[in-house]
């Protein structure tokens, strides 16, 4: 199996002065090539090194983003999408130098079809900015990463979260999009039809391509009606296999629960310390329970019965707002909660998806390997589709540390790979995980994305390094 973490520099590219001349009298002070400014954008949340870009502009418009791609295409110089910066596998990092384009000035809304339950707005807006414009219109967007990311980012890394067992990813939720091309040409994919079979599904594409192949400056996505009710709960079980089984019996019922989170115990002792709740500390399922009044009491009494079957506690409800507000804000933390167990560490994070009816097994065997490890690993999951996360945490000082996560990320992956499921369920591949992208797919099935690379970006500017290398 290919390494997928022996990464080193790429060769940077001369970043010409006449280019950055030119950037500075288009954009004047948005043009930054400050060491502070470059090392903010040459990071992420990943256990990689910064690699900065050489400059960054601070974009307002489609148009904008289309002048500094034609600048860059015409001085042979990458492009680095920029959002929030939370990506976890090495996505921001600039390889090759070149410019980084920051979208978070991009941050409004376009258009609210609330009729249409579609919303259009520009890739800097977050998702908690974009469900505070909707909060008057009875709908909301329901997809939520762990980080307040960028809908841009999202879309590009096809994010996920807590409420994908019901509403899906981005790839279910993205209707289209304005894209610009490495050569400057402005395409628009996609319509806010809610189907269609016209040529070639570009949309999908370009989502989840890591701004690898093209700038995203605009997304048109689905939207939900708020739920008449909504009920969340918590529930203990003696053991991680008896939780997941729990959940598996519940999709296999086919219960429409919204969301089902899994936290190990280690897991369950940072939130608790990190937010001040005093949950159990054992492993632990997250439910919340969207519908009518009499279908969330429905559902909630069936996943009760399969809970008390699979040696599951009672419920602990959280039926008020602003109890279940604490309880997801609490899960949403957790990454940064998690860090706070070994203080001044880093995180190798990792996640796999597979398919459900291999998951209790994949989560039992991962949980020997991590017991047996010197490292604290503790484990969340957005088990109801079927994925969940490892956070490995290491003192970035003890090159053995970070040896011993990236032995245990192999496992893991390889693991997943081998029950029929993914390298990664919504991380995305990035840097950190090339090697594992090949062991999946095949080399032909990674030729042939680098014949679309080659195609839409012939002189490999769009975030270089990225995904697969360019020359096979």
């Amino acid at each position: 199996m290919n390494h997928p973490t022996e990464h080193q520099s790429l060769q940077k590219r001369p970043f010409p002065a006449a280019l950055l001349e030119a950037l500075k009298q288009k954009f004047a002070d948005r043009v930054s090539t400050a060491q502070a400014v470059r090392e903010h954008h040459g990071r992420d949340e990943s256990p990689f090194d910064p690699e900065l870009p050489d400059a960054v502009v601070f974009a307002r418009s489609t148009e904008e983003v289309q002048s500094i791609v034609r600048l860059c295409a015409e001085h042979n110089v990458p492009i680095i999408p920029y959002g929030n910066g939370s990506s976890l596998e090495g996505h921001l990092l600039a390889v090759q130098g070149g410019v980084s384009i920051d979208l978070s000035e991009m941050n409004q809304v376009v258009s609210i079809n609330a009729e249409d339950l579609t919303v259009t707005v520009q890739p800097g807006i977050s998702r908690k900015q974009l469900n505070e414009a909707l909060k008057d219109t009875g709908l909301f967007f329901p997809i939520d990463p762990g980080a307040d990311a960028s809908i841009g980012g999202m879309s590009a890394t096809r994010a996920s979260g807590t409420n994908a067992v019901r509403y899906g990813s981005m790839r279910e939720n993205v209707l289209a999009l304005t894209v610009v091309l490495a050569d400057g040409r402005i395409i628009k994919t996609g319509t806010r039809a809610r189907k269609s079979s016209a040529g070639y599904d570009l949309t999908r594409l370009f989502v989840g391509s890591e701004g690898t192949l093209g700038v995203i400056t605009e997304i048109t996505v689905r939207l939900y009606p708020q739920p008449e009710a909504i009920s969340a709960a918590v529930c203990a079980f003696p053991s991680m296999g008896d939780a997941v089984r729990a959940v598996i019996e519940t999709i296999q019922m086919g219960v429409p629960i919204a969301r089902v989170e899994f936290v190990d115990k280690l897991a369950v002792r940072a939130i608790n310390r990190h937010s001040n709740l005093t949950l159990r500390e054992s492993p632990m399922l997250f439910f919340e329970f969207h519908g009518t009044e009499s279908g969330v009491k429905e559902q909630a009494q069936t996943v009760q019965d399969i809970v008390a079957d699979n040696k599951g506690e009672d419920f602990e409800w959280a039926t008020r707002p602003e109890d279940r507000s604490r309880l997801w804000n609490a899960r949403h933390s957790a990454y940064f909660a998690m860090l706070q167990l070994k203080p001044g560490c880093r995180a190798v994070t990792t996640d796999v998806c597979v398919p459900i009816s291999r998951l209790a097994e994949c989560v039992e065997e991962t949980e020997r390997d991590l017991i047996a490890s010197p490292l604290p690993c503790p484990i969340v999951g957005h088990v109801g589709d079927g994925n969940f996360h490892v956070a490995m945490l290491l003192d970035p000082n003890k090159p053995e540390e970070l040896e011993e996560a990236e032995r245990l990320n192999q496992r893991v992956v390889a693991r997943a790979l081998k029950m029929g499921g993914t390298c990664t369920g919504e991380h995305g591949v990035g840097l950190h995980k090339m090697g594992f992208l090949i062991d999946e797919h095949g080399a032909d099935a990674i030729d042939t994305m680098r014949a679309i690379k080659q195609a839409l970006d012939p002189k490999n500017l769009m975030n270089p390094g990225k995904i697969f290398t360019f020359e096979g």
